[in-house]
């Protein structure tokens, strides 16, 4: 895929990355994770045998890096918002390739919406609803969001694991009126029916947002993550999820979050990230082909 992203200002997709790494809960080096998704991606055929979908055609603007390697999350508010909202404003769908979950609170305000238009989906192994009194971390940018006034009901967490929460962010996730959809919730429902029942939750929102946090991911299967933890979801289940989401067209905006190259082992993480960002194209080229037919 080494043609798919490129300057293509007039693309149907944006990708930008936001190499944020400041105030990570775990130390680790997920500013690397944008560049190297790009060079993973050249890794990837174009042409997915088991769809027929072939992506030799279709291209995506790379929009480069925002400036926020060394600013802490609040310094980086503005440079991410700015830069999401001037993509979001001009293609149908952009992608946000991080740096930390710390991210995602700017990035929902890129999409240049009052908040409670504004429907979030987290595929995550984590609340992410730690205080921010002492600030904005990895750990709270759903906290932070739902103190901007993003309404709880309009939020659903997928992948949530044993022993990487508290009871307190459970209690603060069930008062909020979040969606809850635990790890094991998924594996016996299987991904597409608890993507189902978050999309129907949040039919009423004008606009939907996806934090792909690739920690949702079992760490056996995903080593370049520093909150990765065993039994978490199979990386097929988070293509699947990517590829469905990618083709809503409510989706305006998706971010991968907490890579961490640093960690990665024989570039199994880089790949697996360089194929998320892969099947959400699929997804969204793969929707505008069958309404195209229709």
């Amino acid at each position: 895929m080494a043609d798919l992203l490129g300057d293509h200002e007039d693309a149907g997709i944006a990708v930008v990355g936001a190499p944020l790494n400041e105030k990570s809960l775990t130390p680790g080096r997920c500013d690397l994770a944008p560049a190297v998704v790009r060079q993973a991606l050249k890794r990837l055929s174009t042409y997915d045998l088991e769809a027929g979908i072939d992506l030799c055609d279709v291209r995506v603007h790379d929009a480069g890096d925002v400036v926020c390697k060394v600013m802490t999350p609040e310094a980086a508010f503005a440079p991410i918002r700015d830069a999401v909202a001037a993509l979001t404003g001009r293609h149908d769908l952009t992608l946000l390739l991080g740096g930390n979950n710390a991210v995602t609170r700017p990035a929902a305000h890129g999409l240049g919406l009052k908040l409670e238009k504004i429907g979030l989906i987290t595929l995550d192994a984590h609340f992410d609803l730690r205080d921010t009194d002492c600030g904005m971390t990895n750990g709270n940018p759903v906290r932070a969001l739902l103190e901007d006034g993003l309404p709880g009901a309009n939020i659903c967490q997928i992948g949530l694991a044993p022993f990487a929460n508290t009871a307190r962010m459970h209690g603060v996730a069930r008062a909020a009126g979040i969606g809850i959809f635990t790890a094991a919730d998924v594996k016996r429902s299987g991904i597409r029916a608890v993507l189902d029942a978050a999309l129907a939750r949040l039919a009423g929102c004008e606009a939907l947002m996806v934090d792909f946090d690739i920690d949702v991911i079992d760490r056996a299967q995903l080593p370049g993550a520093p909150g990765a933890r065993p039994g978490g979801l199979a990386a097929d289940m988070f293509f699947q999820a990517a590829r469905r989401l990618g083709g809503n067209a409510k989706v305006r905006l998706v971010d991968l979050t907490e890579f961490d190259p640093a960690g990665d082992v024989a570039d199994i993480s880089a790949l697996t990230a360089a194929r998320w960002l892969a099947e959400v194209v699929t997804g969204f080229v793969g929707s505008r082909t069958v309404a195209a037919e229709a």
